[in-house]
């Protein structure tokens, strides 16, 4: 329903006035004029577009949960070139307590199997599934809710990361049937900075920053290309971004 303004009868007062001052008018006046009862209508507010599954969009500085993209300028730089870094934690001034994150879109030709794995769960109940070039072994892991999720740490809503102590935990769910071996995704190391370090490669343009939805994380093929991801975010947000 459209909100409706009523004309204050004071209004009238002020072009019956005026009729009066202006006899030879006083047909136009009189033909302007509104009752006190007359209404004005206007039309209800737009209706709010919903967020796209998938989304991204610029921030100014990292966070936990958002993405680090690379630029132009690492292109050439083997490690970081074209990838897509999920911040796991965005870190303290302290040294030892610095930003770090996982590499999304770099995955390895390699399954668990070919690993040769000691922990026998490693080896059965994730052994088709690729290793990600990621330092210690981590993990991301893709949940509706927390209830059993003890051991991990969430990084946005819907999306948890756990390490190599946290094993015997996804074990459980997977053997409780709580969670399949599809919802994990395990990464060979991560990438860490000291605080200071990040913010400089960020304000010498090596990085954009990003916050971006737990759908465009989750949905990432087991395969997907570097390239496939990172052209996918930028345009995501609009296209390559040029300073």
């Amino acid at each position: 329903m459209g909100l409706e303004i009523r004309v204050p009868s004071y209004c009238q007062y002020r072009l019956a006035s005026m009729a009066k001052k202006n006899p030879g008018n006083s047909s136009n006046s009189n033909s302007n004029s509104f009752s006190s009862s007359e209404t004005i209508k206007t039309p209800p507010p737009p209706r709010s577009k919903p967020l796209p599954l998938k989304w991204t969009h610029p921030i100014t500085a990292p966070e936990k949960g958002s993405l680090l993209v690379a630029t132009e300028k690492l292109d050439g730089v083997r490690t970081f070139e074209r990838t897509v870094i999920l911040i796991l934690r965005s870190g303290t001034k302290n040294p030892q307590e610095g930003p770090y994150g996982v590499i999304i879109n770099r995955p390895l030709n390699k399954k668990m199997k070919h690993m040769n794995p000691t922990n026998i769960d490693l080896g059965t109940k994730f052994a088709d599934y690729f290793l990600h070039f990621g330092g210690p072994l981590m993990f991301l892991l893709r949940a509706d809710e927390t209830t059993g999720l003890r051991g991990f740490e969430e990084v946005i809503p819907g999306l948890y990361f756990g390490s190599r102590n946290s094993l015997d935990e996804a074990f459980g769910l997977v053997k409780s049937g709580a969670r399949g071996p599809r919802y994990f995704r395990f990464f060979m190391g991560y990438a860490g900075w000291q605080m200071d370090q990040l913010v400089e490669e960020i304000e010498a343009d090596c990085w954009y920053v990003a916050a971006c939805s737990e759908t465009l994380i989750s949905g990432i093929s087991q395969n997907l290309s570097t390239v496939d991801l990172w052209e996918e975010v930028l345009g995501l947000m609009g296209g390559i971004i040029r300073n």
